[in-house]
């Protein structure tokens, strides 16, 4: 792969880059382009490959503006074109939320595959260190601090940062949540809006379905026109379904390319499993874990009410899929596998290979009565859909959620902890 540079620099100037500070160009050719590429990307090292090389291509714009816009800079008139085979793979990406469960796998898989990674967050990733280039500590309920995430040239911006749970938690704090979100979600828009991201990508959830369609076990399984006429789950359900709209009017009144994801129960390792905002299948996979052998858990409800569980790593693929699609409406993100909570419980304990029995506590939170992903629309827009097992991704789930337990709990403790 080679890349070649063509150029008039019969001249020299200083330039103000993204770092602050100025550069002194010389005429020669080469270290005219590497102080440019330099002064621009804040590094003090050059670039190695085309991939790097990419991020002058899009900074120049920025320059040539300055050129019109401040008296006194020695500029003069040039050709410079960047080309080789193979550039324009690698982008400068943001991922909001990059502390939580979803963001840091995206984190890993963006790595992966070759981006420049940002990642904000409230907190650091719990369990392991984040593979992100660059993480900061922002409270994003702040427009400054949106601001300062996206700055620097950020191609797309994942956005799942967000104040979320499971359903005892998404219950209890309506307003907090609601207030939270909608700051985070207006500001990140705008932020990215003025900072001149590409795309944006909003976490929306299957919370905004009208709750009226979702009362009996056997549900039929939700179109993403069945949030209309809305009656979204309080709080959570309502300030999301809210923030797709707003992606609706950016793109509407702006032009700003944003795209809307709708997430149905992910679950995998690295997850929350205890305290309170862990999904049911972390906290039963906890629960198993904990309980001996004959033993006895709770289970919230009568353990009849339904759902769907996508596995992380199809979590992933599906976002990646969907902001390099061309589709702006909401998208279902799940799988269409439907069980019941009880069901849920009997395949952990086999997995776990454990028998138990099931205390049920009608009086806990349990949500709508039933909840399942139509596909659909997801096959169709973008050729693929989630293909994880319920059963194939609850092994490795259960597997980390019980090498935590052991390790944080004593025998004793672990069987008193079993029980709540």
């Amino acid at each position: 792969m080679g890349y070649s540079a063509r150029a008039q620099p019969e001249f020299e100037f200083f330039l103000q880059g993204n770092a602050g500070w100025y550069c002194k160009a010389q005429p020669s050719l080469l270290t005219w382009f590497l102080a440019i590429l330099d002064c621009c990307s804040g590094k003090e090292t050059y670039p190695s490959s085309p991939l790097e090389l990419q991020r002058w291509a899009r900074l120049r714009f920025c320059m040539l503006h300055a050129e019109h816009s401040h008296d006194g800079w020695k500029l003069s008139k040039y050709n410079f074109e960047i080309s080789g085979e193979g550039m324009g793979t690698q982008k400068r990406v943001l991922v909001t939320g990059a502390g939580g469960f979803i963001g840091h796998h995206l984190v890993k898989r963006l790595k992966s595959d070759g981006h420049w990674v940002r990642g904000v967050d409230i907190k650091y990733p719990e369990y392991e260190a984040s593979a992100s280039d660059a993480f900061e500590i922002l409270d994003l309920r702040k427009a400054e601090n949106c601001l300062l995430a996206t700055r620097g040239g950020i191609d797309e911006v994942y956005n799942l940062a967000a104040d979320m749970g499971g359903i005892g938690y998404i219950t209890a704090y309506l307003a907090d949540i609601s207030r939270n979100n909608i700051l985070i979600n207006a500001h990140m828009l705008e932020a990215s809006r003025q900072n001149g991201v590409q795309r944006f990508l909003f976490s929306s959830s299957a919370c905004v379905y009208n709750q009226s369609k979702q009362q009996d076990a056997a549900v039929t399984a939700l179109r993403e026109e069945d949030a209309h006429p809305a009656d979204p789950e309080p709080g959570y359900g309502w300030e999301k379904l809210f923030a797709e709209e707003l992606c609706r009017y950016y793109y509407k009144d702006y032009g700003f390319e944003t795209r809307i994801v709708r997430f149905h129960n992910v679950y995998g390792p690295l997850g929350t499993y205890e305290g309170g905002k862990e999904k049911a299948p972390a906290a039963i996979c906890r629960k198993l874990a904990l309980a001996e052998d004959d033993g006895e858990i709770e289970v919230w409800g009568d353990g009849e009410q339904t759902r769907s569980f996508m596995y992380v790593d199809d979590c992933v693929e599906g976002l990646i899929h969907i902001i390099a699609s061309d589709y702006r409406e909401p998208l279902n993100l799940g799988r269409a596998e439907l069980v019941t909570i009880n069901e849920l419980v009997n395949l952990v304990a086999r997995i776990a290979g454990k028998r138990i029995t099931k205390r049920h506590n009608l009086s806990g939170p349990q949500g709508v009565r039933g909840r399942n992903s139509n596909n659909t629309r997801l096959r169709k827009v973008l050729g693929w859909e989630p293909s994880v097992s319920l059963e194939r991704g609850l092994v490795s789930t259960f597997e980390w959620i019980a090498a935590q337990v052991r390790s944080k709990y004593s025998p004793s403790a672990m069987v008193s902890a079993a029980a709540d």
